[in-house]
């Protein structure tokens, strides 16, 4: 049973694909990733922030970055417009993530109040659904350091305003980063039910189902919103290059086939999900990161992965960018 925005029939799934331009492909400059060699998925992936003033990799924050123009924080070239512009994604849904870091405090007082309308102005302008994913990974603490007071509050203030210009192709994502976080720590931390559409997590080594219990319990499906092949024991990470046959072939049973059998056992609330498919290792931001410095997690690259890859994902119930996948989701 439907009851929250954008959300399939049980049983059905958006797949999408991130997270960079590099890795999605279909552009004259970034014609090496995903969709050069399999179909166009239901959506891609892209991200931008609310923050302003910092600085990654050479790039200084002036908030929304990678929206309009394309920006590099050291994770790959990003741009939302580029994918409004190309008629090859005419179809596709656009997954957002909003970074906040060091900046919920700002924009729960209204300091940033500007950036967010303009931000909703043109997420309304685009014409499209959008998955926004607000201050994802919230219980990052170590990456994100955010304060609850002040996360639930501008998570809060983005929606109101979002509201009052009438914003109203969006499906408001609450994001975990998939480990260590209880059923406790998920309520405090949860904005509500009146402004959440979709419950969301990371699935990357060995992620536990806490946020599935949590959206059962609230009534919300689930968004797999970050998803990549890592082998993990522990604190210790293993090679997880896909251009390796061996490595392949060891990735489809021990990180694949669990990945989709968590979608199929639990197809009444997981519904979307996001596969990162890029070299990690090649990006600035990801070589001392000793989680994603041995992953090469590229499907194309693997002639084993891609074939057992097509015969999952062609199956109906991963849905695709058709000419009626909007209405499908009663956009």
């Amino acid at each position: 049973m439907r009851q929250n925005k954008l959300e399939p029939k049980d049983g059905e799934c958006l797949f999408f694909i991130g997270q960079d331009l590099e890795a999605v492909g279909g552009f004259k400059d970034y014609d090496e990733g995903y969709v050069d060699t399999f179909n166009i998925p239901a959506g891609v992936t892209v991200y931008t922030n609310l923050s302003s003033g910092g600085a990654s990799f050479g790039h200084n924050f002036k908030g929304l970055d990678g929206l309009k123009t394309k920006a590099n924080w050291g994770a790959g070239d990003t741009c939302a417009q580029y994918y409004i512009d190309n008629p090859k994604f005419k179809n596709s849904i656009i997954s957002i993530g909003l970074s906040l870091v060091n900046a919920e405090k700002d924009i729960a007082k209204g300091k940033n109040d500007a950036l967010i309308i303009e931000f909703g102005e043109w997420i309304k302008k685009i014409n499209r659904p959008v998955f926004l994913r607000i201050g994802y990974e919230f219980d990052g603490w170590v990456w994100n350091d955010y304060k609850k007071k002040y996360f639930l509050k501008a998570w809060k203030r983005i929606h109101k305003i979002f509201k009052n210009i009438g914003v109203h192709n969006v499906a408001y994502v609450w994001q975990s980063k998939g480990t260590g976080t209880n059923q406790k720590v998920l309520e405090d931390w949860y904005p509500g039910d009146e402004f959440v559409d979709w419950c969301g997590y990371s699935y990357f080594g060995n992620p536990d189902e806490e946020m599935i219990t949590f959206a059962r319990k609230h009534k919300k499906p689930v968004f797999i919103a970050e998803a990549t092949p890592v082998f993990q024991e522990g604190a210790l990470y293993f090679d997880a290059d896909l251009s390796k046959e061996k490595v392949a072939k060891k990735a489809w049973n021990e990180w694949f086939t669990p990945f989709f059998k968590v979608i199929h056992k639990n197809q009444d609330v997981v519904k979307a999900f996001s596969y990162i498919n890029v070299h990690w290792p090649s990006q600035p931001m990801w070589i001392d990161n000793l989680t994603f410095q041995q992953v090469d997690s590229r499907i194309q690259k693997s002639a084993y992965i891609s074939k057992k890859w097509v015969e999952e994902i062609s199956q109906p119930k991963y849905l695709k960018a058709t000419d009626s996948l909007f209405s499908i989701l009663d956009y």
